[in-house]
C-alpha cells in the first residue's frame, strides 16, 4: 500500500465526472463549489474534503473504494463501475442495444 502522503485521486474523479457526461462547470455547480477547485482536485493541486466526496459519491452513485481503489489492498476491476455510471442516462434505445451486446457475447 502507498503512503498517505502520495495518494492522487485526480484522474479518477476526473474519469467519474466524464463517465457521467459532465463538465467540471456542471460539476462544480452540482456540488457547490468553484470551477477552479474541481480542476485543482482533477490536477491534484489540491485534496477534496470528506464533505466534497460525499457529495460527489452521491452526485454519481459511486463508493469511495470506487475513488480510491488503486490505494486500497482489496482489488476488484473498476473499469466495468467507471464504464455503467452513465448507463441509466442513456435513452431506452441505447440502453436496449447494449443488452443485446452483452447477451450476443455472453453467448459466445
Amino acid at each position: 500500500m502507498r503512503k498517505s502522503s502520495s495518494i492522487k485521486i485526480g484522474k479518477s474523479l476526473q474519469e467519474i465526472r466524464k463517465s457521467n457526461g459532465y463538465t467540471q462547470e456542471k460539476l462544480a455547480e452540482s456540488i457547490e463549489v468553484s470551477v477552479r477547485y474541481i480542476s485543482d482536485i482533477e490536477q491534484d493541486r489540491a485534496k477534496p474534503s470528506y464533505e466534497i466526496l460525499i457529495r460527489i459519491c452521491n452526485l454519481f452513485h459511486v463508493t469511495l473504494d470506487q475513488i480510491f481503489s488503486k490505494y486500497l489492498s482489496v482489488k476488484e476491476n473498476k473499469s466495468l463501475a467507471y464504464s455503467l455510471a452513465g448507463f441509466d442516462k442513456l435513452s431506452k434505445e441505447d440502453k436496449k442495444t447494449i443488452e443485446y451486446l452483452i447477451m450476443y457475447f455472453n453467448k459466445k
